[in-house]
């Protein structure tokens, strides 16, 4: 049975001087289910790989005067995702050898025969359907924990950002701290997908959760016996995240002596497993976040200074949500979308009374409890807009009119021309979306200038989509 994707047919390029023969085989191959493309030299090769998304590509080694390994190599540096097989006359285990240490999947000698020659293509269809999914795999990651997939204009997250594109790709250890809420994992997994370690292992350990004998065995792994129900050997999260990224939250609730054993571990990255005695390498990058205030924990005598010192290499500090009110209508909106996408329902956006309730509300929970209450209200609205009564009554209690004239957080009177910016935010935002953020429509259908909305835009932080942050 010939091989298909799930929405096409497998599509074959034929490569060989001998026209006849590439011919030929384009004309057999057609009726068994493949698109076949076929060329007699490297130059028509690279027109027809140019132009058409190829799955597999059967080269000759020899192509007149050319030579198909170079074809080959070119395959690999500029078409990675073509599968490639190499055909010969001439072959020997010394010619297979070199094709698959250049990268090719198989050396099929002629003459080919057929059942020989479907198997291949079966064969590499498989591997390149694999290959296939782990890219798009790879790419839904990038899409859910990439950098650039992060929403955030204040001044402080966008310090942060410029941070991790300087250290992301280095081995130094990173401390995130926060409060809860605030997105420290969401930033240790995008540190991790921004490093040349993202195809590694990512290992999150929260650390506040385990007493301190479990939490040990956890991180470094044990030996058979090594205590009660130690009934075999198993490796610790530090072994598992070997040429990866351990993230350990809640590090400033680690005991005296699991410091001793974190502080060794971060130096020399060598431990042993509980109950054992040989020494374990790794090679980890890690990365340490807490909502403690370390520095006060040190000087409490609570934490160990050396430790201290250790993990603050670089230091990231996420503000609270209620410190950057002004992303509150970004965040909402990218919340909204994406929750819309996952329950099939199409709610426009905000009203200006739901929206001034959200950015008046002080957040303790800050990112994930906004993201909480937007699910929230979508799937209990009914209309085309979030309402005033689609939120929490903890978020609507006591307010005094549809737009706040005073911040919970900074305890002052707001101006008017304060009161105003949060509505004009949404209606720009609101009429952006509408238009595929195409500044041109939007500023038509508002009645302004396109001079006017640049300013506005780039004023109230909404030049370009930008980046969100949970935990």
């Amino acid at each position: 049975m010939k091989p298909q994707t799930a929405n096409r047919e497998p599509v074959l390029l034929l490569v060989d001087d001998d026209r006849y023969l590439v011919e030929s085989m384009a004309e057999w191959l057609s009726p068994q289910g493949f698109t076949t493309f076929h060329a007699i030299s490297t130059d028509s090769a690279i027109e027809i790989l140019q132009k058409e998304r190829i799955d597999i590509a059967l080269i000759d080694v020899r192509l007149g005067d050319e030579d198909g390994f170079n074809l080959l190599k070119r395959c690999q540096q500029d078409w990675p995702e073509v599968t490639v097989i190499m055909m010969t006359g001439y072959g020997n285990v010394e010619m297979g050898v070199s094709a698959l240490r250049l990268g090719a999947f198989d050396l099929l000698t002629k003459p080919l025969i057929d059942d020989e020659l479907l198997l291949a293509i079966d064969r590499a269809f498989t591997q390149h359907e694999v290959i296939e999914e782990n890219r798009n795999l790879q790419s839904q990651l990038d899409d859910r924990f990439g950098l650039e997939h992060v929403i955030g204009h204040d001044m402080r997250m966008r310090k942060s950002f410029e941070i991790v594109d300087s250290v992301a790709d280095t081995r130094a250890t990173i401390l995130i701290t926060g409060q809860s809420g605030t997105g420290k994992s969401l930033l240790a997994r995008a540190i991790h997908r921004r490093s040349s370690r993202r195809n590694g292992p990512f290992i999150e350990v929260a650390c506040g959760a385990l007493p301190e004998n479990l939490l040990e065995s956890e991180l470094f792994g044990h030996v058979a016996g090594a205590f009660t129900g130690a009934t075999g050997n198993r490796d610790g999260k530090f072994k598992l995240a070997d040429g990866g990224t351990i993230f350990l939250d809640e590090i400033g609730t680690a005991s005296p002596a699991m410091q001793v054993k974190l502080l060794r571990v971060l130096q020399e990255l060598e431990f042993e497993q509980v109950g054992g005695s040989k020494t374990i390498k790794v090679d980890t990058r890690v990365i340490l976040a807490t909502n403690d205030d370390l520095a006060e924990a040190v000087a409490a005598g609570r934490f160990r200074q050396d430790l201290y010192y250790r993990i603050n290499v670089i230091h990231l500090q996420l503000p609270s949500l209620h410190e950057r009110a002004d992303d509150i209508p970004i965040l909402a909106e990218h919340f909204l979308q994406e929750c819309c996408k996952d329950v099939g329902k199409a709610v426009q956006g905000f009203e200006r009374t739901a929206l001034a309730a959200l950015q008046s509300y002080t957040w303790p929970g800050n990112v994930r409890e906004l993201q909480n209450v937007i699910e929230r209200a979508v799937l209990l609205g009914k209309g085309s807009h979030i309402t005033l009564e689609d939120l929490p009554s903890s978020l609507t209690q006591g307010r005094q009119s549809a737009y706040p004239t005073i911040r919970p957080e900074l305890g002052r009177r707001l101006t008017l021309k304060e009161a105003l910016e949060g509505p004009e935010r949404q209606i720009i935002l609101q009429s952006l979306r509408e238009n595929n953020w195409s500044r041109n429509a939007t500023a038509d259908q508002l009645g302004i200038n396109r001079t006017t909305l640049y300013k506005k835009m780039r004023k109230l932080g909404l030049e370009t989509p930008g980046y969100v942050y949970q935990d």
